[in-house]
């Protein structure tokens, strides 16, 4: 069996940073529930985002719940989402009882299309029904053009929360993804660009919203000498441990985005020329992560998305079709969509090649030969 490659597994610093900072916490016995590395790490990914406050929660997936709880999101109520992501994205919605209308992508971003965007608030604002939220996700390590959604949401007064659980070292226009709306999100699964093995962020200019997180995540324990709760809660804090491993990892994170990037770049400089393969969308006003690489393949050239998927997979390489849209999902086939399905066709046609910051030179190549040699002999 060969060395298995992988999409993007958790890669800890070879420096030990997370582990100083786990001996830490085991030294002072103080493991959990909170504590220094919680404070700390939070104010570390502010400042990263470079927003003024930051929750650091169990998920990302938790951090987009009680951001929509945070703003009223209730039952009955409208939802814009991103189609084109993870369930993550919108999951949190049915947890507040709302409804999601998902939303369109672009070619110039695969992210939300802002004219598919405008035509949604335009058709709801006819039915007298704008949403509470709109959530726009940075895909892959790729911006969406959120200067053009904020104009949009900013006319008519809807928040926007950004899910930035992909593209954490990201910038648009030089500026942080997951900075722009009103709030943003991180997710430190074992997949991403930096991990905590599970857990996510919260971040907001907003202290008031940022506290009321705060103490939802701690199950809404009122201060008193008992326990007290005048609201529901969550168990959605990070442990103190789980927050040492972040800020380890967040001393690596721009080596992380070097190495993603190297990783892109080899597999255009060998694989551009080949028939029918094209590259995620590059713009001149964002610098991405390069979180994982994916190309498209169309009908022009020989192999197809599950040729590439097949023939890695026999290799041991690990590689995946992209996000299925929501709109297309079981689950959510009754929720409106609004676009002209470039979220379909992309997810038909886009795979994700492995982006391990552990692969060698070795690895990409035999990645890159395994489907050369896969078009050859179809």
């Amino acid at each position: 069996m060969k060395k298995k490659i992988y999409l993007s597994s958790p890669h800890m610093s070879e420096e030990g940073y997370e582990l100083e900072f786990v001996h830490e916490t085991f030294a002072s016995n103080w493991i959990a529930p909170l504590g220094v590395n919680v404070d700390e790490f939070e104010k570390e990914i502010a400042a990263r985002m470079q927003m003024k406050y930051a929750a650091a929660l169990s998920s990302g997936t938790a951090a987009i719940h009680l951001a929509l709880k945070y703003l009223g999101v209730g039952e009955g109520d409208i939802v814009f989402c991103q189609s084109l992501t993870f369930s993550a994205s919108a999951n949190p919605i049915i947890y507040q009882n709302a409804k999601p209308v998902f939303i369109d992508s672009d070619w110039a971003t695969w992210n939300m299309c802002p004219e598919a965007l405008a035509q949604a608030f335009e058709k709801y604002e006819k039915m007298g029904k704008l949403p509470k939220a709109v959530i726009v996700v940075h895909l892959y390590g790729i911006a969406a053009d959120i200067d053009k959604i904020m104009e949009i949401c900013n006319h008519y007064h809807v928040p926007v929360i950004e899910d930035a659980a992909e593209s954490l070292g990201t910038t648009y226009k030089g500026r942080p993804t997951g900075s722009f709306g009103k709030f943003g999100i991180c997710s430190f699964n074992g997949n991403k660009i930096i991990t905590t093995s599970g857990g996510g962020m919260l971040v907001s200019d907003d202290e008031d919203a940022i506290k009321k997180v705060r103490f939802w995540a701690t199950q809404s324990r009122d201060q008193a000498r008992h326990y007290e709760h005048s609201e529901v809660g969550f168990n959605y804090r990070m442990s103190n441990v789980l927050a040492g491993i972040g800020r380890g990892q967040l001393k690596v994170l721009d080596k992380r985005i070097e190495k993603k990037t190297q990783i892109f770049n080899y597999y255009k400089k060998h694989l551009a020329e080949l028939p029918g393969i094209a590259f995620m969308p590059e713009n001149e006003w964002n610098v991405p992560n390069y979180w994982l690489s994916c190309i498209t393949l169309d009908n022009g050239g020989v192999l197809t998305q599950m040729d590439i998927i097949l023939a890695l997979e026999k290799e041991n390489i690990e590689a995946r079709p992209i996000w299925k849209p929501m709109h297309m999902q079981p689950f959510f086939k009754n929720c409106d969509y609004v676009g002209k399905n470039v979220a379909e066709k992309i997810f038909e046609i886009g795979v994700c090649l492995p982006s391990d910051t552990k692969m060698t030179q070795e690895d990409m190549q035999r990645v890159v030969e395994t489907i050369i040699y896969s078009q050859h002999v179809k």
